[in-house]
């Protein structure tokens, strides 16, 4: 969801070393914290408690729980990602593979339904002031897509698509985690949508 250029934040220089390491170990409480007790476990005064940083430290990095737990499902995310490529999915067609990466995504999340409940509701509540992190969610995801697809350079009829599937997953995941979907249901939703796919492939 891009953000108007008012809202949006200058981009925060590079982080160093320290600063690297000091981030991974703030989100990696949060999600231990969420993996416990979903998103109301977590408090930005145990959050810096259990990774060892100033409650005002936690905050220049984070301005809110709501930042940091949308911020964790990128990082998630992104451990999916580097997971995913170091075993690529199978399938004869991109729409195969595609959905196979979704389906072994959402199984992992699956696994922590009290992290997933609270990254994904933290998505749900995010305004215009965590547009940042949430596009990041997005850029996450649509690279995981893509690697899938096996594209460097989509069409914008390709991107197009790979935004409805997007959009089709996160909806599957909140409506699973609400108990209105089960696991066989996300899995046809997800298998009709990733034939967009094959609908937007280039005419030869």
């Amino acid at each position: 969801m891009p953000a108007e250029a008012s809202t949006s934040r200058p981009p925060s220089p590079p982080l160093t070393e320290r600063q690297e390491a000091r981030r991974r170990r703030i989100l990696h409480a949060s999600a231990q914290l969420a993996g416990r007790g979903g998103f109301d476990a977590v408090q930005m005064r145990e959050v810096a408690e259990s990774s060892q940083v100033a409650l005002g430290t936690l905050y220049r990095y984070f301005p809110s729980k709501v930042h940091l737990l949308v911020a964790t499902m990128q990082d998630q995310l992104e451990r999916m990602h580097g997971t995913l490529r170091r075993k690529p999915p199978a399938g004869d067609t991109a729409a195969e593979r595609v959905a196979e990466t979704l389906m072994r995504a959402f199984r992992a999340l699956q696994r922590e339904p009290h992290l997933a409940d609270a990254m994904v509701r933290a998505l749900t509540f995010a305004d215009r002031s965590v547009s940042p992190e949430a596009d990041q969610v997005s850029r996450q995801t649509t690279a995981i897509i893509l690697d899938a697809m096996g594209l460097d350079d989509p069409s914008p009829e390709q991107l197009s698509a790979v935004r409805v599937i997007e959009h089709t997953w996160h909806s599957a995941l909140i409506t699973w985690l609400s108990g209105r979907a089960s696991i066989a249901q996300v899995k046809i939703d997800i298998e009709t949508v990733c034939r967009l796919i094959d609908l937007t492939a280039p005419k030869e």
